[in-house]
């Protein structure tokens, strides 16, 4: 019986085996080599309050802002306005506090079916393209992608990404903005702060299925073992970069969709740029794009292929700083 126990162990070591060789050479042959950077004709302009073509500055610019929120938006013409409102609400009144405040809001509209960006520019025709600016894509190309798209055409010191769904309460910026300065001194002026939900995690549990808390404790477990250390919470739409780890992060990135939050972080870490976990009020709004068990799926997927590009050398990560 010994022998035979013997033998299934080590056919199961050898299937296993060759089925993670197979999945690092799937995963190493369709990789990307170098992340898409292409921009569209049209997508290298923006409409200005008067409906006026102007192009759009690019992050390799010295910043002419203290802060830019880049705002990815798929089909979000309804929750779009209560998120536009607190936001523009709550920098307003500090820019009348301070007036050496300044700020601009980046609304992409990641190929949206509805009225997105008409919705949008009606904050833009209200405070000005200099405050509020819409770039549209021409075709969908994931959260990752459409955040990347703003990043580039930011004018800020500092870029924050906000989702468009305002499930994160704004005024959490001010927590963002301290995490981000007890990390000084920042190596080569690049520092992150991410938003962090982990405190409330007992709370969703008691509200979740037992399924959905599987998946969720999968992913973590995932996260952690294949990609990033120490971060408890990864994928809060709410992070704060310094210009400078903004323009090294996502000149790297090559996920557009779901995980990309994981491979920023991940690269992040690579280049040994300090993190900051800070926790931030948020609250569940109805309408999200993800579909519990298949969106965790890709997810667990991408977490997999990101780890094996990395590792086969499909990917690699540079230490000198490469310009768009």
């Amino acid at each position: 019986m010994a022998p035979f126990l013997l033998q299934l162990v080590v056919l199961g070591a050898a299937l296993a085996a060759a089925v993670l060789i197979l999945i690092s050479f799937v995963a190493f042959i369709t990789a990307v080599k170098m992340p898409h950077l292409h921009q569209h004709e049209d997508e290298k302009f923006f409409l200005n309050a008067k409906g006026q073509k102007e192009t759009l500055p690019s992050i390799w610019d010295l910043p002419t802002k203290q802060l830019s929120i880049v705002v990815p938006s798929y089909n979000e013409e309804k929750r779009l306005p209560a998120m536009m409102d607190e936001t523009l609400g709550y920098l307003e009144k500090r820019q009348k506090q301070d007036p050496a405040f300044t700020y601009e809001v980046i609304v992409v509209d990641d190929g949206s079916k509805d009225q997105t960006s008409k919705v949008a520019f009606k904050y833009c025709q209200k405070y000005g393209s200099d405050k509020v600016r819409v770039i549209t894509l021409v075709k969908n190309r994931g959260k990752g992608g459409a955040i990347r798209m703003g990043v580039f055409s930011s004018r800020g010191k500092n870029i924050l990404m906000a989702d468009a769904d305002g499930a994160t309460k704004f005024p959490d910026t001010e927590k963002l903005e301290k995490g981000l300065n007890d990390l000084q001194p920042w190596p080569d002026y690049m520092a992150i702060a991410c938003g962090s939900r982990a405190h409330l995690e007992k709370e969703s549990i008691a509200q979740r299925s037992y399924f959905r808390t599987l998946l969720m404790y999968g992913f973590h477990f995932l996260v952690w073992f294949l990609c990033v250390k120490g971060i408890r919470d990864t994928q809060c739409g709410f992070k704060l970069f310094t210009r400078e780890a903004a323009s090294r992060i996502f000149s790297s990135l090559h996920i557009e969709r779901w995980a990309f939050d994981v491979e920023l972080l991940y690269i992040a870490q690579f280049f040994k740029i300090p993190i900051a976990e800070v926790a931030v009020n948020w609250t569940e709004i109805e309408g999200s794009k993800l579909v519990p068990f298949w969106s965790w799926l890709q997810m667990g997927k991408d977490l997999l292929f990101i780890r094996l590009r990395y590792l086969t050398g499909a990917w690699r990560l540079e230490h000198t700083k490469k310009k768009n």
